[in-house]
């Protein structure tokens, strides 16, 4: 009795922790479709007709074949070994949706939310709570180095790793229409963003059984209601168990069915053989083994908790991390700009210089010492 008495009070202190902490979910504010909705995909009507505004003066551009990444010149060595993650997710994009993809990409990275939206195609501006968009009818994603309203520095791996998969999601099913908590849901599980967040809002639906029915997931996506939080985290959770290694097959299965026309739903029935109202209620009884409070008080859930409550200490150093290193890029900049003033002076003190330097008088010209001796200049050697 005692034993299950401490367990309690261990589940229970746990709990507390975890529902004081400010999640990533909610560190957008108030908004509670900024809490949830980090990333968002941009809708370009008429692709062929879409103006993308011009890079500014001071990008540059890294080729990397199939992908190409515009970017401030002053960030060139934070983004560049984004080019070999580039490479190495879209390997591995090709073998989980048993197809090639992303056979061109333009990336765009912005300073700010400011400078993501100057970046966007005209007419088509990203959310005001994005970090990150992705307009997969235009094979482009653009990612911001801080983040709205926190202004905090971003995952630029996990924002291009989120992009990516929505680009190419369109590409494997060549465009054709998947339910948006599908779309959603791959694309936060291949990122394995926000993983303590969605942690914790599993376990409370699941405790409470205010699940959302798959037919119903689409909606939870509105701004208003109420259950955006939820509606992500329980889409990025059905995608890992579509994607568990005994259904991987079944998973490229479904893709290929969607790609050849097929509606969603019933490529779903087909590639796992089971209709979607039995494939939902195996991923319910799965939860609620997961998350059950039975487990947790009689075993192994415990230490489940503690699993949890380590997350949260871990979230909250990545984002002391996320803190330094954005001061850490602030005092990058400084130095930057002041040896560019540097050698802007030292350039301008050169074509001060006439072109018959040999005429010029010692003491005017720089670098030479010099000195003087009954009123004429010698140099020192």
């Amino acid at each position: 009795m005692r034993v299950v008495l401490a367990r309690l009070l261990l589940l229970f202190a746990t709990l507390l922790a975890i529902a004081s902490w400010d999640f990533p979910a909610r560190a957008q504010g108030d908004d509670p479709a900024a809490a949830a909705a980090p990333r968002d995909v941009g809708l370009v009507v008429q692709p062929a007709s879409a103006q993308l505004p011009a890079a500014p003066a001071d990008f540059q551009r890294l080729e990397g074949g199939w992908v190409t990444f515009e970017l401030p010149s002053s960030v060139h060595d934070r983004v560049a070994p984004l080019l070999a993650e580039a490479n190495a997710f879209r390997a591995r994009l090709a073998v989980q949706l048993g197809q090639p993809v992303l056979e061109h990409v333009l990336v765009r990275v912005a300073r700010d939310p400011e400078q993501l939206t100057a970046l966007a195609p005209l007419g088509a501006p990203p959310p005001a709570y994005a970090s990150a968009v992705a307009y997969p009818a235009l094979s482009l994603a653009i990612l911001s180095l801080q983040a709205p309203r926190t202004w905090e520095a971003t995952d630029l791996v996990e924002l291009l790793r989120h992009e990516l998969m929505h680009i190419a999601l369109t590409d494997a099913v060549a465009g054709h229409h998947v339910p948006r908590w599908f779309d959603e849901g791959l694309a936060i599980h291949e990122s394995g963003e926000l993983w303590a967040a969605r942690v914790q809002t599993l376990w409370q639906a699941s405790l409470s059984r205010t699940l959302v029915t798959f037919s119903e997931l689409d909606r939870g996506f509105a701004a208003d209601s109420g259950e955006v939080s939820l509606a992500y985290a329980e889409s990025a959770d059905v995608v890992r168990f579509l994607m568990r290694d005994d259904d991987r097959a079944r998973f490229g299965s479904l893709v290929q069915r969607v790609r050849a026309g097929t509606p969603f739903d019933r490529a779903l029935g087909d590639a796992y053989d089971t209709d979607l109202h039995k494939l939902e209620f195996e991923w319910r009884e799965e939860v609620s083994h997961r998350f059950g409070l039975l487990p947790l008080v009689t075993g192994g859930g415990v230490l489940w908790a503690l699993i949890v409550g380590l997350s949260v200490l871990a979230w909250v150093k990545r984002r002391r991390r996320a803190r330094a290193k954005l001061a850490q890029w602030a005092r990058e900049e400084a130095e930057l700009d002041a040896a560019e003033a540097a050698a802007r002076e030292r350039l301008e003190r050169e074509k001060a210089i006439p072109d018959d330097a040999e005429d010029v008088p010692p003491h005017v010209r720089p670098g030479l010492p010099v000195v003087e001796h009954e009123g004429r200049w010698y140099t020192l050697h």
